[in-house]
C-alpha cells in the first residue's frame, strides 16, 4: 500500500515545529519539508550543515538549485517533482554525498508525499548517514566472510546467493543481517563498495575511466557513468575534475 501523510493531522505549524525539533536531536539524519512550489518549508540543523549555510533562515524559502551544486540540485528536484506529481513515495534511495568539508558520505533517503484532501501539497524527506560499522558488529553477525568476498571479487559479477553462501545462511537471513549492520540490502552494499573503490581510483590515480569501470565490476564505462551519476549527481569525469 502506498504510504501518504495527512497534512491536517501531522503538519500543522505546531506539529511541524515539534517534528523539526525532534530531528534536530539527530545529528546524522537530515530532514526537510518541501512545498509544491519546490521551496523548502522546514529543515533541521543537519540539513542546514549539509547545504553549507549558517542558519535555517538561509534555507527556508530557497530551492535546491539555490543551495546545492547544479548536478545534485537537478537530481533532488527530479526526485521531488516525481513525488509531488504522482504521490508515489521514494524509498531507500542510496546516495553518495560530498559534505561541506569535502569528505564523502553515504546516505539512504526516503521521501513521502504529504496529502491535503486528495491532493499532494508537500513532501517530507529524511536522509540517514550510513556510518561505517565496527569490526565487532560485522563479526558478530558473521558478515566478515561476506566483506572479504566482495573485496576479492569486486571486478566480477556477484549474486546475493554467493554472499549468502559465504555467510553460511539463507538469502533472507543475509538481508536481515546486512540491513542491521550496514543499513543496506546486500545488492546495495556491493554497489557501495564498488563506488567507494571507484572514487578512490578517480581521486588518487590517472587510470582511464573505462579501466576504473571494469576493475570495479561495472559492465562498461557507459553503465559505470550512469550508476555513478545517479548516486553522486555528477559523472566520473566531472567528479575527477572537481576534485583535482
Amino acid at each position: 500500500m502506498t504510504e501518504k501523510l495527512n497534512n491536517q493531522s501531522l503538519f500543522s505549524p505546531g506539529s511541524t515545529s515539534a517534528l523539526v525539533e525532534l530531528f534536530d536531536a539527530l545529528p546524522h539524519v537530515m530532514f526537510c519539508m518541501k512545498g509544491a512550489d519546490d521551496r523548502y518549508l522546514a529543515v533541521n540543523d543537519a540539513f542546514v550543515r549539509r547545504s553549507g549555510r549558517a542558519s535555517k533562515r538561509e534555507v527556508i524559502g530557497a530551492r535546491a538549485v539555490d543551495l546545492f551544486p547544479r548536478e545534485l540540485a537537478e537530481r533532488y528536484e527530479e526526485q521531488d517533482a516525481h513525488v509531488l506529481a504522482t504521490g508515489e513515495p521514494l524509498r531507500n534511495e542510496l546516495e553518495l554525498i560530498r559534505r561541506p568539508d569535502g569528505s564523502f558520505g553515504w546516505y539512504l533517503t526516503v521521501k513521502l508525499p504529504v496529502m491535503e484532501g486528495s491532493q499532494v501539497s508537500a513532501l517530507v524527506s529524511v536522509s540517514r548517514d550510513l556510518a561505517t560499522p565496527s569490526e565487532e558488529s560485522i563479526s558478530f553477525e558473521s558478515l566478515t566472510r561476506v566483506v572479504e568476498l566482495v573485496q576479492q571479487r569486486l571486478a566480477t559479477p556477484l549474486r546475493v546467493a554467493d554472499l549468502a553462501e559465504a555467510a553460511g545462511c539463507s538469502e533472507k537471513q543475509l538481508e536481515r543481517r546486512m540491513k542491521k549492520v550496514f543499513g543496506l540490502s546486500a545488492t546495495q552494499y556491493v554497489l557501495r563498495v564498488r563506488v567507494d573503490r571507484a572514487t578512490s581510483l578517480l581521486l588518487n590515480s590517472a587510470e582511464p575511466i573505462a579501466s576504473v569501470a571494469v576493475s570495479c565490476g561495472f559492465y562498461d564505462q557507459a553503465s559505470f557513468t550512469r550508476q555513478f551519476g545517479r548516486l553522486a549527481g555528477e559523472t566520473p569525469a566531472r567528479f575527477r575534475a572537481l576534485s583535482a
